[in-house]
């Protein structure tokens, strides 16, 4: 059964209704946002925006992951999220750092952060002790195909469904063999990331066959460009900032069909919506 509380390093989230992640990227080349957010206040005044919105959690990411993105160092990456994180540690909310980094993933729970975000789950050499030897702190695993610099180019062929199943229990069961305790654990299946639009639609629609795996699912398809080509008008695909009803229709879908969090570019928005689902839910 799914664990309903999300344990992580400084607070044990309820997860029996869903949950808004906002994301703060910290990076020049985001696919949705790069460059917006490119000085310490700014980024700090868009979280407490964020925050104000109704988001739940922040999500804090100092290297692009789209497609063709090229890979930064260690150094560089803590150089963008550590004064951020420094003062966002202070405000009383979760804060999660996406990062598949060991080092920054060390330096930010020895900070405190609460969650670790990591779209290579925990398969880059030493990530996986670096958990381990945080033994309260909160992990997300997410599937990707291959890498950032060549999933769009070679997608993954087939049903994805029973693949993404494959790989997520396998690393649970690393994790679980390592100690660290189920209710620490939430699920990714990673829209987009070498995926096609077929089988992004098809995540979605079956979505509900990862739950077995007895872990709340997080659902990432804010702005993302199955979206862009789904909501296509005339050959026209609108561009990340402008897929925003696509966003949060995606949302709901995905909540509907179990998520447990949501992850999200426009919180305001998604926000709203959830809160009319709510008030509907049968």
């Amino acid at each position: 059964m799914t664990q309903p509380i999300w344990q992580t390093s400084r607070y044990a989230i309820d997860l029996t209704q869903p949950k808004v992640m906002g994301i703060v990227n910290l990076t020049p080349d985001s696919f949705s946002d790069g460059g917006h957010l490119s000085t310490l206040s700014i980024a700090l005044g868009n979280a407490q925006t964020l925050l104000a919105q109704g988001a739940d959690m922040l999500d804090i990411g100092g290297e692009s992951s789209r497609p063709g993105a090229k890979p930064v160092s260690a150094e560089e990456e803590l150089k963008r999220v550590l004064p951020f994180l420094q003062e966002a540690l202070t405000w009383n909310v979760p804060i999660s750092v996406d990062t598949y980094k060991p080092e920054v993933m060390l330096a930010a729970l020895d900070l405190g952060v609460d969650v670790i975000n990591d779209i290579w789950a925990l398969r880059q050499p030493g990530a996986l002790q670096v958990v381990v030897r945080h033994p309260q702190c909160g992990v997300c695993l997410m599937h990707m195909h291959l890498d950032p610099q060549t999933m769009s180019a070679q997608p993954m062929t087939g049903d994805a469904l029973p693949l993404i199943k494959e790989f997520l229990s396998t690393q649970v069961l690393k994790l679980r063999n390592n100690g660290v305790q189920a209710n620490r654990i939430v699920l990714d299946p990673g829209i987009g990331f070498g995926k096609t639009v077929e089988q992004n639609l098809s995540l979605l629609q079956h979505q509900s066959e990862l739950l077995p795996l007895g872990h709340p699912l997080m659902a990432g398809w804010s702005r993302k460009g199955t979206l862009g080509k789904l909501a296509a008008i005339q050959g026209h695909a609108p561009g990340p900032k402008d897929r925003v009803g696509a966003s949060v229709a995606a949302a709901l879908i995905a909540v509907q069909n179990g998520a447990s969090v949501v992850r999200v570019h426009d919180v305001k928005e998604t926000v709203q919506a959830l809160r009319v689902w709510r008030a509907v839910k049968i």
